[in-house]
């Protein structure tokens, strides 16, 4: 998996500058007018050029110098260099892709995901079965490879892995024959080392910063121990009786040239001695003359950084340069490279030992060097290392030099956190190369002044527990929770000491102490009515509280079982034989129902107090108790007892039973308590709007408590809706658009020739249709009969209501629609006298598609009547069309006939379509 960054458009430009830079000091002269000076991050990116690239910058830098371009302006060159540097863009950003993307190492994490080839899970459906050992495999799951980067497949050979990518471990499973059948993705998850692994060693990342922090500073004055060489240039200034400036560079030979002072050997010489010899010549041969001597461009040098460091060479750095910049071009000591004992070698001999720990740790930089020309830098092996994690300020590896001490290394590692545990620390050492021992001390103590360390050693300072000792915790819903100080003799009162102190909704009938025994750890719990012991502080309501008890508050608007159950838990798991697990449960009309530790002497008013007291709707006169037992050891046995409900909430002591282990209290709701149910009354009724109804109450008699219809109404195309139906409706849609795909599937695999292309065409179209069909849930009602306008007191037409009925009563309509296979589907004004096919005719008449046996009318209140035979319509009686009436004219599906359920698909659809019409018109 490769992780790919963006790179600016700009990109080419700064990294074309900055190579142009640095090749332009290369090939032009240091002496010329128009050399360049190197920043730190052009001559890093010059050191890490490649040998091929950089030969090729080469000549086209000289070929532009050849023809005369200005290499002092760099941004004048970038368009010639623009493919050079766009190659070099592309080079960098392959270099990253590649150093980014993860690889397979010891002890890797991977998820692979082996998915049957689609051709063989088709094959599995009929006959192909898994091996066992693959079935294992088949999926997504997670492994980890072992400490020589193998990966362990279940019932497979292992398979080598390190090194490789995600996208090469993909290639090499798929290439094992067993796992051929699958198709293969493979993630490697980046690791994450934890405890003394995820220790870095100390100082390392001190040169990997991109900064120029350890670049020698060529600029500001130069110090006076300096030492003057070939290459310096040296400005002198004359005033007084004569007078001039001049900028002379020292030659090869070490001899400065002045005018009217002749020449002068400086090789070697301090800078602060240099001038005290100019002022004396000026002195005695140039009367009346004083002289400004400072020093301008300065030389560079060349220096050698060898041993264990990140790229050992040969490097040109200024005459300015110390042993730590010179480190930081080198790109800084490996890991495997001291810190400690890093040499300088002058003329073949060691001048100086520094130790980077020094800067480091105590900021003294005095080992740090100037270099000279020809100086060595040699980086030798990293001596003894010791770990220090836990609870000290710096956790890392660090190395040791001469004899140290525990002490010492807690020093190195910045001293011990505030919370650490020094008497518990231990140390992990190897012993004699041999075996692996675990040594603990007090490293706080004198001992651990004295105790050496050694190498490979890991020192661990625990931290101290996290528990607070002498205190009391008030957790849930507190304005002011959180650890208390407890003292001997405290009571509930004073931790709480009023309602104030809780937040808004508390239930003060049911604080659960969780208390832990000091000696044995043991879990216990007891609750205590918080409202009682703020009345009355003397009475055994309050409490007295013991150290490490922890008060929970709870909240009557959220449920408590989040703190119960982890609570139950402990209790169970110290249950064992003679001392069973003890706890009680409640359920039915309280606020909270569920499980709760059983206290001693525990009644039913105290377990509904622990549940929040009785809803609104529980039923207060008597309520049930389950009780189970064993009998004999040999069975459990389960009784229910009576409880008078009304006595125990009297306060009635004989009434109030006391509980057992694994009791269970139902509270029963009141008979006949339910929500209130509504229904709507929209349209020409004479007071329209939502109405509370009652179980059993009927439309008509919501109808009278309405007014009645407004004269304007049109009762016969009333239209009633229940959710139930609609649900019902729906579910059978779905049911008849599966049939009919499975249909059209079969349909689909026989000769065309046989079934017709119209046929799968008509069939692809009704599903659609049904697909996007909504239902609506409507009840066909005779409103006019119900309301007794025919005179009827409409008893056997009423209707009994449900929640969320709806009652919708148009206008009177003057309409006949005609739908279906119509040349003209339309809506006809109503005459009187017309019949059925007057209206067809009117419409266009009949389609080729039509089914002239089948035409029905749905009347407006939703009622269906034929004047033919039809396999699901009886004959109808009345054949008179009537205002608001919908002529249908169904599709001939025995023409195109492969499903002989096609035709109830299109009369749905149709009835659905003027259901859904209706509806959305009365809206309109």
């Amino acid at each position: 998996m490769k992780k790919c960054r963006e790179r600016p458009s700009w990109l080419a430009l700064t990294l074309g500058t900055a190579v142009l830079a640095a090749l332009a000091a290369i090939v032009w002269s240091p002496a010329s007018a128009q050399s360049i000076q190197l920043t730190p991050e052009q001559q890093q990116l010059l050191d890490q050029l490649p040998p091929a690239q950089r030969e090729q910058a080469l000549r086209q830098i000289e070929q532009l110098r050849q023809q005369g371009a200005d290499l002092s302006d760099l941004s004048s060159l970038s368009e010639d260099l623009a493919p050079l540097f766009e190659d070099l863009e592309d080079s960098a950003a392959e270099s990253e892709e590649e150093v980014e993307e993860l690889r397979a190492e010891p002890d890797s994490r991977l998820i692979l995901t082996l998915e049957l080839k689609e051709e063989l899970e088709r094959e599995q459906q009929r006959e192909f079965e898994l091996d066992v050992a693959l079935q294992r495999v088949e999926g997504s799951r997670y492994y980890e490879l072992d400490d020589t980067g193998v990966l362990h497949l279940p019932g497979l050979p292992s398979i080598p892995l390190l090194g490789l990518t995600a996208e090469q471990i993909q290639q090499r499973l798929g290439a094992e024959p067993a796992l051929s059948i699958f198709e293969i993705t493979a993630t490697i998850l980046e690791s994450t080392s934890v405890g003394v692994d995820a220790l870095e060693p100390f100082g390392y990342d001190l040169f990997e910063a991109e900064s120029g922090g350890f670049m020698p500073v060529t600029t500001g004055p130069v110090p006076p121990d300096y030492i003057l060489g070939p290459g310096d240039s040296v400005r002198v200034q004359l005033f007084g009786a004569q007078q001039g400036i001049y900028e002379i560079e020292v030659t090869r030979d070490g001899i400065l040239n002045l005018p009217e002072l002749g020449p002068i050997t400086v090789a070697g010489l301090p800078f602060s001695e240099f001038r005290r010899d100019v002022d004396r010549r000026v002195e005695e041969m140039l009367l009346g003359t004083q002289a400004s001597v400072t020093l301008g461009r300065l030389r560079t040098i060349q220096v050698f950084v060898l041993g264990d460091v990140n790229r050992p060479g040969s490097y040109i750095v200024s005459s300015l340069a110390t042993m730590t910049s010179a480190l930081y071009r080198s790109g800084g000591v490996s890991r495997v490279g001291t810190l400690r004992n890093i040499q300088l070698k002058r003329n073949g001999e060691t001048a100086v030992r520094l130790d980077l720990y020094d800067a480091l740790l105590r900021g003294d930089t005095s080992g740090d060097w100037r270099l000279q020309p020809g100086d060595v830098i040699f980086i030798p092996p990293i001596g003894p290392q010791v770990s220090v994690s836990g609870a000290v300020k710096r956790p890392a590896v660090y190395e040791t030099r001469g004899e140290t001490s525990i002490a010492d290394a807690v020093r190195l590692a910045g001293g011990m956190l505030p919370d650490a545990y020094p008497e518990r620390a231990r140390i992990e050492r190897i012993e004699g190369n041999r075996v692996r021992k675990v040594l603990s001390l007090d490293a706080g103590s004198r001992a651990a002044e004295s105790t050496p360390t050694r190498a490979g050693d890991v020192l661990f300072i625990p931290e101290i527990l996290p528990d607070f000792e002498q205190s009391v915790t008030l957790v849930g819903h507190a304005n002011r929770a959180g650890p208390y100080e407890w003292r001997p003799g405290m009571r509930l009162s004073d931790l709480i000491a009023a309602k104030r102190e809780l937040r808004p909704g508390a239930d003060t009938g049911y604080i659960l102490i969780r208390r832990e025994d000091p000696r044995t750890r043991r879990v216990s719990a007891i609750s205590a009515n918080l409202s009682d012991a703020l009345a009355n502080p003397a009475s055994a309501a309050n409490v007295a509280l013991q150290a490490r008890d922890t008060v929970h508050v709870f909240s009557l608007a959220f449920g408590r079982q989040r703190v119960i159950e982890p609570l139950l838990e402990e209790l169970s798991l110290q249950g064992r034989s003679g001392e069973p697990y003890r706890e009680v449960s409640v359920s039915g009309e309280v606020r909270a129902s569920g499980s709760y530790p059983l206290e001693p002497e525990m009644r039913v008013s105290d377990l509904i107090r622990a549940g929040g007291s009785l809803s609104e709707q529980a039923y207060p006169l008597k309520a049930e108790v389950a009780r189970y037992e064993v009998v004999d050891g040999e069975y459990r046995r389960t009784a229910v007892v009576d409880v008078d409900l009304e006595g125990v909430l009297r306060g009635d002591t004989a009434a109030d039973l006391r509980l057992q282990a694994h009791d269970n209290l139902r509270i029963s709701k009141i008979p006949d308590w339910d929500t209130l149910w509504t229904m709507t009354l929209e349209g020409e009724v004479r007071f329209p709007g939502e109405y509370r109804i009652r179980q059993g109450e009927t439309l008509r008699q919501v109808l009278d408590r309405a007014g009645g219809l407004t004269a304007a109404a049109f009762p016969e195309g009333a239209i009633f809706l229940r959710e139930s139906l609609r649900l019902r409706e729906q579910e059978q849609i779905e049911v008849l658009a599966r049939r009919l795909e499975a249909d059209l599937t079969s349909l689909s695999l026989q000769n065309i020739d046989t079934t017709g292309s119209g046929a799968l065409e008509t069939g692809q179209e009704l599903l659609t249709q049904l697909r996007t069909t909504e239902a609506v849930g409507r009840l066909v009602i005779d409103l006019e009969q119900l309301a007794g306008r025919t005179g009827d007191n409409g008893g056997v037409f009423d209707v009994e209501l449900r929640d969320g009925d709806r009652l919708l009563v148009p206008k009177q309509s003057q309409e006949v629609t005609v739908i279906g296979e119509t040349q003209q589907n339309t809506s006809h004004l109503f005459r009187p006298g017309l019949s059925r096919n007057d209206y067809v005719a009117m419409s266009g008449g009949l389609t080729r598609r039509a089914d002239k046996q089948l035409i029905y009318v749905v009347r407006a209140s939703g009622a269906v009547v034929t004047t033919n035979r039809s396999r699901w319509l009886g004959r109808g009686r009345h054949s008179e069309i009537h205002a608001g009436d919908t002529i249908v004219v169904p599709l001939d599906t025995g023409k195109v006939r492969p499903v002989t359920f096609w035709t109830n698909v299109t009369q749905i659809l149709y009835q659905a379509a003027i259901a859904v019409a209706a509806v959305q018109t009365f809206n309109d």
